[in-house]
């Protein structure tokens, strides 16, 4: 196991005699330790400081307890283990000794910290015979990058000072037992030298000296006691020496040096005199007294704290001697017979006792005193007017720890009260049969004429008891009604509640407007509501007939219906007014343009066919412009949503409203940081902005600021509980001016279609009602908040989306000119579907054209060409989403450009629009169509 020593031995092993030199030759390699330039710098270090120590160390390592030492400890070791012990796993080198050392190098490895053990008894063999040593020794932990790596030994051979320290406390301890039995502490002075003493031990003891203080002198003794008692200890001291007093006592106190605290000292001398009776010698005992004085403080503190209680009761109380014999009384007596503390001692109690009462109390109390037993007597007592209350009066002995009766414990509780209303009940109880008879009858009054119906059940809800009231309210007899549930009267629909019901009730839970139904004797079923509460066994029901109040509800209910339903009417006349008013106006602009248009045609004359065309044009562009609103406000507009990141997209605004709001008008946005993505169509969006914009515009002629903000926010279900808001995260962009404001009534129209309070002609008042449409289209919400004179906020909520937010930026000008691609065109509206077909022949498309989606489906099986279906959505039979479901599975890759004027909620659904899809809102002119086929194409 030892090798030649080499330089790969770490400089940390250099040095350390004999068991270095060992050490560095040794084999660690074979062992789990390791070689030792792989060991870790705990080791490293812990090895160092062992071998270059003259005290002995042992270090164990590792799960093994590889074992080091150093020369100091092999000193200790016998031949059986030197040199064989180094590198040797602890257990195989320890094992007669494993169960004294094993669980304690357990603890320490187990992280449990380090332990110290003083004259351990270790029985080792060495030299070949066993020993029975004594060690004192510290395990220590060595810590490693993953805890606990090892165990350091410091330890020390006491075996010597172990038998050499049991002998002396052998002799001390036969001293001080003789010392102890007496509890005194003996003291000599020597007067005529300057008061040098000789102490006992005994006396060190007491005063928590030393041993070398047998000898103190005055001085030391002074500054030993209290200081508040040194100047009378000090003074009785001299006075007893230089007066002649042969014997000398006092008590005083001490602050003991050996560890601070203060003790009570009772010291008795006698003064031994010469002839002339000069004083030549003082002995004297030194007993502490703490326990002593502390029992006596204890008692007076509990005699007081007795007083004080006694005070603060609400009662007489009073001691006596063992004989009896009064000898204290609290205030509270002496106030209540009206005499001053100290009058009443020895005091003979028949003088304030009632002459009736006088004997009987007087026996009581020689009774106590002979028997030794406690005892308690009424009496009355005269109080300080003249006038007598009965008392309770009770009283128990105090023994000594032999028993002995010392002195007795009393009070005197008034019971003048309890005693006049004890004989009121006495009184009471002799009526008592009269009164139980007046209020049955009481009872049985309120049974038989309560119109309420009142029923006692068992658990089961067997009807046990019912009043006349269930009789003139179903028809049925009491007979009839008892000894069975109500199942059989129940409506169909309410007996599984009802015995739902009954069960919670007999679980102990009551029952508070329950409603259900039973059948009258004559067929019907009258509305019964229920409150019942259990009670031991039994079940206690008020029920009350409610057939009429249901049946006024339900008129009035039904009224309501009627109301709302007027009221729905009124709007849709208000609104297909509004819609037929601005739609006449548009077709008027149109057809007018038109005629004067075939008119010229027919005179020959186009010099101003243009302007006739751009009319019709203008007025047609409105029309679509009106029903895209009319649509947001129905939430029926088809919308492309895609996720958008709101601050990007208003920030792109940002010249485009400076425009709009003019320059009297100050501009302020204010994004939020990190604001979350959205998901809704940015066109719609921007749509809504500039209309808010252009409100508050017209709301500040004067001028304002107008501010923008946006920030994330989470509706919590509890807020969302009362609206038809969904609780989850939302983005919040709330648009502020400073501007007139509304009044409360306006307010609460602002989102009504066509209500406008701007001038004739300088609004539609559909901007408010369709940005309220693109909101709840979105799955979002709208808020207004507005002061007259101060301004208006509307804030518009959309759901927050997870996925990243698509950058806004410009389409590139794409090319429209085809190249020989081929248009599927779907279209059941033949003037639509025949100008569509001309337009893409103009661009280049070859076309085919079908009026309907199965005559378009046809077209797709003949296997000829297709590079896009440009269909509309809204086609008898099969619609056009159904007809690109078909024709994906003929063609997965066709590529389908929807178009729809009218889009139900399944055109706006989530997942609508699948990859290589697009829509296109009509009415939309024949450039937007071409541009938007290209695109499509083109990708």
């Amino acid at each position: 196991m030892f090798e030649k020593e080499g330089v790969s031995s770490g400089a940390f092993l250099a040095g350390g005699g004999e068991m270095g030199d060992l050490t560095r030759r040794f084999d660690w390699a074979s062992t789990s330790v390791g070689a030792s330039d792989t060991w870790p710098q705990s080791l490293r270090t812990a090895v160092r400081i062992m071998l270059n120590t003259n005290h002995p160390m042992f270090i164990w390592w590792g799960p093994d307890l590889i074992q080091f030492y150093n020369d100091a400890y092999r000193q200790t070791m016998g031949p059986e283990r030197h040199p064989s012990a180094l590198g040797q796993k602890g257990k195989e080198c320890w094992t007669e000794i494993w169960d004294i050392i094993g669980p304690q190098i357990e603890h320490v490895m187990a992280g449990s910290g380090a332990t110290w053990h003083e004259e351990q008894l270790v029985p080792v063999t060495r030299h070949g015979r066993l020993e029975q040593g004594y060690w004192t020794y510290g395990f220590s932990p060595i810590d490693n990058d993953e805890g606990v790596g090892g165990v350091l030994v410091v330890c020390r051979d006491v075996t010597r000072e172990h038998f050499a320290r049991l002998a002396l406390q052998e002799r001390e301890t036969e001293l001080a037992r003789v010392q102890a039995i007496g509890r005194i502490g003996g003291l000599e002075v020597d007067l005529r030298t300057g008061h040098r003493s000789r102490k006992s031990p005994e006396y060190l003891k007491i005063h928590g000296l030393p041993p070398e203080a047998v000898h103190e002198n005055r001085e030391d003794w002074l500054r030993r006691v209290h200081p508040d008692d040194r100047a009378v200890a000090e003074g009785q001291f001299i006075d007893a020496v230089r007066g002649g007093d042969r014997e000398y006592a006092v008590r005083y106190r001490i602050i003991r040096p050996s560890d601070g605290a203060t003790r009570w000292i009772s010291a008795r001398s006698v003064i031994e005199r010469d002839a002339e009776g000069k004083a030549l010698r003082l002995f004297g005992a030194h007993i502490d007294v703490t326990d002593q004085v502390e029992a006596e403080r204890s008692i007076r503190e509990r005699e007081q704290e007795f007083r004080t209680l006694a005070e603060a009761l609400p009662h007489h109380v009073w001691t006596a001697t063992s004989d009896g014999s009064f000898n204290w009384f609290n205030q509270r007596f002496y106030d209540y017979v009206g005499k001053k503390p100290g009058e009443l001692s020895g005091y003979d109690w028949s003088k304030i006792v009632h002459p009736e009462d006088a004997s009987a109390a007087a026996a009581a109390r020689t009774r106590a005193v002979n028997s030794g037993e406690p005892y308690e007597i009424e009496f009355r007592l005269r109080r300080s007017d003249g006038s007598y209350h009965w008392f309770l009066s009770r009283a128990v002995p105090a023994r000594d720890d032999d028993g002995r009766i010392t002195r007795w414990i009393g009070t005197n509780t008034d019971v003048h009260d309890q005693k006049r209303i004890a004989a009121k009940l006495a009184e009471l109880n002799a009526t008592l049969a009269e009164r139980v008879e007046e209020k049955t009858r009481e009872r049985d009054r309120i049974w038989n004429v309560s119109r309420d119906l009142l029923l006692v059940m068992d658990q089961n809800g067997i009807w046990r008891s019912v009043n006349p009231a269930w009789t003139r309210t179903l028809g049925w007899s009491e007979a009839e009604l008892m000894e069975r549930t109500a199942e059989w009267i129940e409506h169909p629909e309410d007996i599984v509640k009802t015995r739902v019901e009954v069960r919670r009730l007999a679980r102990g839970k009551a029952t508070v407007r329950f409603e259900n139904r039973l059948r009258h004797q004559d067929g019907s079923y009258r509305w019964l509501s229920w409150t019942a509460v259990p009670d031991q066994d039994l079940i206690y029901a008020v029920a009350r007939d409610v057939t009429a109040e249901k049946a006024a509800a339900e008129r009035l209910r039904a009224a309501e219906e009627a109301l709302r339903q007027s009221q729905k009417m009124e709007a849709v006349g208000q609104l297909t007014g509004g819609i037929a008013h601005d739609f006449n106006n548009l077709l008027t602009g149109i057809v007018g343009s038109l005629d004067l248009l075939q008119t010229r045609l027919n005179q020959g004359r186009t010099d101003r066919a243009g302007r006739y065309i751009e009319a019709a044009m203008t007025s047609a562009n409105r029309a679509a412009a009106l029903t895209h609103r009319l649509l947001a406000f129905a939430r029926r507009q088809p919308l492309v949503p895609k996720p958008v990141n709101a601050n990007q997209l208003i920030l792109s605004l940002e010249d485009l409203l400076r425009r709009t709001i003019g320059e009297t008008i100050e501009l302020k946005i204010a994004p939020s940081e990190q604001l979350w993505p959205t998901l809704c169509d940015p066109n719609q969006l921007e749509s809504a902005l500039l209309n808010l914009a252009i409100n508050a515009r017209d709301a500040m002629p004067s001028g304002g600021r107008l501010t923008i903000t946006t920030a994330n926010v989470t509706l919590e279900a509890i807020e969302s509980g009362a609206s038809a808001k969904q609780p989850g995260d939302y983005i919040c962009i709330t648009v502020a001016d400073t501007g007139t404001g509304m009044t409360a009534d306006i307010a609460a129209r602002a989102f009504d279609p066509f209500f406008t309070t701007k001038p004739i002609g300088q609004g539609t008042g559909l901007g408010l009602s369709m940005i309220y449409g693109f909101a709840r289209q979105s799955n979002g919400h709208i808020a207004l908040d507005t002061v007259p004179e101060r301004g208006t906020s509307i804030s518009l909520s959309l759901p927050r989306h997870d996925s990243i937010a698509e950058a806004r930026q410009a389409s590139p000008v794409n090319r429209i000119t085809a190249t020989g691609e081929t248009v599927l065109v779907v279209e059941d509206e033949p003037v639509v579907r025949s100008i569509i077909v001309e337009m893409l022949h103009d661009q280049g498309y070859v076309t085919r054209e079908a009026a309907d989606g199965a005559a378009g489906l046809r077209i797709l099986q003949l296997g000829t060409p297709v590079d896009l279906l440009l269909t509309d959505i809204g086609l008898p039979g099969m619609n056009g989403r159904q007809l690109a479901d078909q024709a994906r599975e003929l063609r997965p890759d066709l590529k389908i450009l929807f178009m729809t004027g009218y889009a139900d909620n399944a055109a706006n659904a989530k997942g609508f629009l699948r990859p290589g899809m697009d829509m296109i809102t009509k009415p939309f002119d024949l450039s937007h169509l071409s541009q938007r086929v290209r695109d499509i194409i083109s990708r």
